[in-house]
């Protein structure tokens, strides 16, 4: 197996914020969260609806989700709408979902052949 180069360094208390952040993302109903807010702005309403959960349940992971920095948060009058704040979320979610396909498409090509 090929040698990765040397990672950088780790400040002190960088790999406590590394372990928050997928713990963030380690919940499937966060995950639905961000996949309605890749597709663009929302507020908790559509949420609410697009991921079939309860209002207080969507503004507690909206919560989690903006204290990670993974989303901002935009009064627009008497509304407000969340969207993707932090664009690596989009690079970690293919690439994890890519080596999760692969994953999925071994095991049916052993299961069928």
């Amino acid at each position: 197996m090929p040698r990765r180069p040397a990672a950088k360094p780790m400040p002190p208390g960088g790999f406590d914020a590394v372990a928050s952040r997928f713990r963030c993302l380690a919940d499937s109903t966060r995950l639905r969260v961000l996949y309605e807010l890749s597709q663009g702005p929302k507020t908790v309403s559509e949420l609410t609806e697009r991921v079939g959960i309860t209002q207080p349940n969507t503004s507690r992971h909206l919560q989690t989700l903006l204290r990670e920095g993974l989303v901002s948060r935009e009064r627009q009058g008497s509304h407000v709408s969340y969207a993707i704040r932090d664009p690596s979320v989009y690079q970690l979610c293919e690439l994890v979902c890519g080596s999760i396909q692969r994953r999925l498409d071994d095991e049916r090509r052993a299961w069928v052949g």
